[in-house]
């Protein structure tokens, strides 16, 4: 069983590697192996990754103390990036993260930029 948690600074470098081998793994069939270098390059600024991460709502999906997928959503709602390893896709953990960054994103949201907070707000 996976458990959902925040994104934490020192699960960079897991992600970096976690969104490697999903892109060159799971995308193989349908991209050229330049395609894929250009998407997901074997060395990535951590630095840089770990500040976008730390500036939007991020979380990680955990199983037997291993990440086994990742998400994060701005505070517009624009979700940036949702990767799931290809051993784990298809058990419903995508979908996880997606319902925690979606409840997680409601709560930034001022109520007019919100439309189902807005819908409380006015009892419609």
């Amino acid at each position: 069983m996976f458990l959902i948690r925040k994104y934490q600074a020192s699960d960079c470098a897991e992600l970096a590697e976690l969104f490697y081998t999903t892109v060159h793994t799971a995308n193989a069939k349908d991209y050229s192996k330049e395609q894929l270098d250009a998407w997901a390059p074997l060395t990535r600024n951590l630095k840089e990754w770990n500040r976008s991460f730390e500036k939007h709502i991020s979380f990680v999906a955990v199983e037997n103390k291993q990440i086994v997928g990742f998400g994060d959503i701005d505070k517009t709602s624009y979700l940036d990036r949702l990767f799931v390893l290809p051993d784990y896709q298809r058990m419903g953990i995508g979908t996880a993260i997606c319902i925690k960054l979606e409840e997680a994103v409601q709560v930034t949201l001022p109520s007019a930029q919100n439309p189902s907070l807005k819908k409380e707000a006015t009892g419609s």
